[in-house]
């Protein structure tokens, strides 16, 4: 190979290619963490490097040229490059010490992690634990994360995927509620309730209405796509929402509203890049994960 084909180094592309999906010189600083003027800086000498121009600058804003476009496939394709070599390197690492980056969502993170790092730092007190809450699928092929915990299945190849939990969400509602407008007795009863919902909330609605419900749009007065959030709405009286069971129990004042009528599936899914999983620190948060929610 010849090296002197290389006009330019990798804090450049690394550079470009945030910039470019970032949409701005700020928001790309922000996601490297480095300074505005420092990644300024890379940016142009890249464009000097290359001999081209990667981005119009208009004002304080950023067009990529039709240039830049071009060339983005490649440069995003060093990217992945240098991600799996990270996921190379990470796993074949033998210490039972480090970082390992969690992400869940928020009423996982909340409800669930904390018992269970617990018992991990009794454990494997040399591993420090990251965590994401957050209810966005997480690129785990970049290493956005080590470790997901969803309730969707990944269809990425380099994945592997667990399914370590099965379980299912009904309607609940605070005592507070239910004392003011009555214990639902049948489905007719739930046509002039007041529903928590969870976002999207036509997904929702569409699944309610498929166990033989006929709730409508304008019955969910609050929508949220914050599990926690959820929640406490529902803790806290304001109407009746969806939630897995486990969460329920964690809630006082909460009681099942027609236990019987509507019981939506709920996966849990452990997943983890193919790689990681020679890792030692990451396999044992991994096992400890699929031990404890089993």
């Amino acid at each position: 190979m010849n090296w002197q084909t290389f006009p330019f180094d990798w804090n450049q592309a690394r550079a470009f290619l945030a910039t470019a999906e970032a949409g701005s010189l700020s928001a790309a600083a922000r996601s490297l963490g480095l300074t505005q003027p420092t990644l300024s800086r890379q940016v142009a000498a890249l464009e000097e490097a290359l001999g081209v121009v990667l981005f119009d600058r208009v004002g304080r804003s950023l067009a990529i040229t039709p240039t830049g476009v071009d060339l983005l496939d490649q440069f995003r394709a060093m990217g992945d490059a240098a991600a799996g070599i990270a996921l190379a390197a990470s796993g074949q690492s033998q210490a039972i010490e480090g970082q390992v980056c969690i992400t869940a969502s928020d009423a996982l993170a909340a409800y669930f992690l904390p018992p269970i790092l617990m018992r991990l730092k009794e454990l494997a007190p040399g591993i420090e634990i990251e965590v994401l809450a957050s209810n966005d699928i997480r690129d785990l092929r970049r290493r956005e994360a080590d470790i997901a915990i969803r309730h969707a299945r990944p269809d990425q190849p380099e994945l592997i995927a667990k399914l370590v939990r099965t379980s299912s969400a009904h309607f609940y509602a605070a005592k507070s509620y239910l004392d003011r407008h009555g214990r639902p007795q049948t489905a007719a009863d739930l046509l002039d309730a007041t529903f928590i919902g969870f976002a999207p909330v036509e997904r929702l609605i569409a699944g309610l209405n498929s166990c033989g419900l006929a709730l409508t749009r304008s019955q969910f007065k609050v929508v949220t796509d914050n599990g926690v959030v959820a929640g406490e709405l529902i803790r806290q009286g304001f109407g009746i929402g969806v939630m897995p069971k486990e969460f329920a129990v964690l809630l006082p004042n909460v009681e099942p509203v027609l236990p019987n009528l509507v019981a939506l599936p709920v996966p849990f899914w452990l997943t983890t890049h193919r790689e990681l999983l020679t890792s030692r620190r990451i396999r044992v948060v991994y096992d400890l994960l699929a031990e404890a929610f089993s």
